[in-house]
């Protein structure tokens, strides 16, 4: 009994599967704009956070009002994430933006790629766990040793992630070329 290689299919087939893989890359849209009503949340925590911080100025005493722009600082690297990610995200995987020649394109679009986007996204990760530790020291009495504790090595988890990704990420460059 002699082994037959596979039967290609149809031509035609083959280019109607292949077109609707490559334009399945379109169901990712809705999910872009879902991350834009994701941007309008955060917006919005940023304003109440900014005028509890506003309206409580002259009560709170410096460690609180420290924790609270700490809090402003928090949300506003997430807000940059989230419009990173969709940028990116949406560039990669869906379609070019068309925005040549406009004044206010960043000069990292079109050069993002999934590498670049992951060691963005982690570095953002620790900054932001980073704020959150701090914000736990500024708390320090309020909190136990054991969540301390967790804050701690929670965040050091994300240091050591986002170093051994970058790692990663160097090696596989150097591989590659």
């Amino acid at each position: 009994m002699t082994a037959t290689a596979p039967q290609t299919p149809h031509p035609l087939i083959e280019r109607i599967i292949e077109q609707i893989i490559f334009s399945s890359r379109w169901l990712l849209a809705p999910i872009y704009i879902g991350l834009v009503a994701g941007l309008a949340v955060l917006l919005a925590k940023f304003v109440q956070h900014t005028i509890d911080l506003l309206t409580h100025a002259l009560t709170n005493d410096g460690d609180n009002t420290i924790v609270g722009i700490l809090s402003l600082i928090d949300l506003a690297l997430m807000g940059s994430l989230v419009v990173m990610v969709m940028f990116a995200g949406y560039e990669n995987f869906v379609s070019k933006l068309d925005l040549e020649g406009h004044k206010d394109k960043p000069d990292w679009m079109g050069h993002v790629d999934f590498g670049d986007l992951k060691l963005k996204l982690m570095a953002s990760i620790v900054a932001i766990s980073g704020i959150h530790v701090l914000g736990s020291f500024m708390n320090i009495a309020s909190l136990s040793n054991r969540e301390l504790g967790w804050s701690v090595g929670i965040h050091m988890a994300f240091v050591i992630s986002g170093v051994l990704l970058a790692v990663m990420d160097r090696l596989n460059g150097k591989i590659q070329h």
